[in-house]
């Protein structure tokens, strides 16, 4: 995972630390906190466009700021709104941002200067009295000279001048920084996880406002993400570090993928962007539809790529609650995955409501099953002794005459489960032959719902260097 990371990847030894200070970047619609989160994370995290609003849920990572490991919390842009709208909600996030920050980032831009809503936002984060640092960002020319004096009327100390996307400015930062977490008194840390421990990475895919958010609300129990009636809230990959009976565990939300010919803008595009990249590094996928009409067209594209990525799934049905005949339903859709799905036979089915939390218990056993099987490793010896007895039963068909010999198996790799077998020729053993085999190694080996690879290679010649 060098080239991406998605999820928090802190260094623990399990023991009582001090806890990690929380630094919150905060400041109006499109002034650059998330270009200034990425280059202090050091990576590209959080989606950045010229769009105002882009950024919706808090978004965290690991960073090293004042000289100490810090926790940076990217926020949505601060709107003076209230009532339902989702400005509101987005507010109350940002705002529970900064109520948990040790120190907070105010950014303003400088070459637009202050405007009444950066007043009203320096307004609320003065009346919480939290040490605040403020960074007068696009400082990379001439035009932001008087913006930068204007920052002094917000009444939050010394601008510091900062140019996030061209990196300049950054060490300044760093002093300001420190000297607030000078006075900030962290104590120790009774809930850190044990990040010694490798996470089982899950991902919530599915169709836009099918209620992925909503699901990882209910598991975690707090409104840590962004939801509402609206489609499309999620535009970033959020990662949340959990614990479920004691394992630690990484739940990714992820933007909601619609089909390709109506991805049209560049800002969806690249929120779809971070979903692939999310299913690529998970364990196990859970493809979440909506009761009313789960396994449509745009569901079973979703499953073909995970099943191509080679992820383990589970197929999750919400909002049950409003299905009336749940017999009926469930058996319909039963039937459905084995007709639609006959590549992943066995795949988990499990059907709740993630609103009201009824029956989500079953979905964690689910993933923790199919992710061991996903991880499984069969003797060779076994593998050999099935090979013969299968091979017996149902011989490979001859090809011009000539029967196929299939040697030997192995399983080469796990996650998923990878096997060779070698054959006298490698060209002549046809697809079904080897979906034949595929199954039979699901069914026989009891890995019901895993995406099994079979490569069948040709065998080497130990007297080949003897030909003339």
């Amino acid at each position: 995972m060098d080239d991406y990371d998605i999820g928090l990847d802190y260094e623990g030894t399990g023991k009582p630390t001090l806890r990690k200070a929380r630094i919150a970047i905060v400041g109006r619609p499109n002034v650059g906190k998330s270009t200034l989160f990425n280059r202090l994370a050091g990576k590209k995290l959080a989606i950045v466009n010229d769009t105002p609003g882009v950024t919706r849920d808090r978004r965290e990572a690991p960073a090293y700021l004042g000289g100490q490991q810090v926790i940076i919390v990217d926020t949505a842009g601060f709107e003076d709104a209230e009532g339902e709208r989702i400005e509101a909600r987005m507010r109350i996030q940002t705002e529970a941002a900064v109520e948990e920050a040790d120190v907070v980032i105010f950014v303003y831009d400088a070459r637009v200067g202050v405007t009444g809503l950066d007043e009203i936002f320096a307004t609320f984060i003065r009346r919480t009295g939290k040490p605040t640092v403020l960074v007068a960002n696009k400082c990379e020319s001439r035009a932001s000279d008087s913006g930068v004096g204007e920052g002094y009327s917000l009444g939050l100390g010394d601008p510091i001048e900062v140019a996030a996307e061209h990196n300049l400015g950054t060490l300044e930062l760093d002093d300001a920084v420190d000297l607030e977490l000078r006075n900030v008194s962290l104590g120790i840390d009774d809930n850190e996880m044990d990040m010694s421990e490798a996470p089982v990475r899950i991902a919530v895919v599915g169709r836009p406002n099918a209620g992925k958010s909503t699901l990882i609300n209910t598991l975690i129990g707090q409104d840590r993400l962004l939801t509402g009636p609206e489609a499309g809230i999620t535009r970033d990959s959020i990662t949340i570090d959990w614990l479920w009976e004691g394992r630690r565990v990484q739940l990714h939300d992820t933007a909601g993928m619609r089909k390709k010919a109506r991805v049209q803008n560049t800002l969806e595009y690249l929120s779809v962007g971070e979903t692939l990249r999310a299913i690529k590094f998970a364990q196990v996928v859970v493809l979440l539809m909506d009761a009313e009409n789960a396994l449509d067209k745009q569901d079973m594209q979703i499953a073909s790529l995970c099943h191509r990525e080679g992820r383990a799934m589970v197929l999750a049905v919400t909002k049950w609650d409003l299905v009336t005949d749940k017999n009926e339903r469930s058996k319909m859709l039963k039937e459905k995955v084995d007709r639609l799905l006959p590549q992943i036979r066995g795949i988990p089915l499990v059907m709740f409501s993630g609103l009201t939390g009824k029956s989500v218990n079953r979905l964690l056993p689910a993933i923790e099953r199919v992710q061991i099987d996903w991880s499984a490793k069969i003797k060779t010896s076994d593998l050999n002794a099935w090979l013969s007895e299968k091979t017996q039963r149902h011989p490979p068909p001859a090809a011009s005459g000539r029967a196929v010999r299939l040697k030997y198996i192995s399983q080469t790799k796990t996650r998923p489960p990878t096997f060779v077998i070698k054959c006298s020729r490698e060209n002549a053993v046809p697809e079904s032959y080897k979906r034949y085999l595929i199954n039979g190694i699901r069914d026989d080996f009891d890995l019901p719902g895993v995406p099994i690879r079979l490569f069948v290679r040709a065998g080497t010649n130990p007297y080949a260097h003897l030909k003339s």
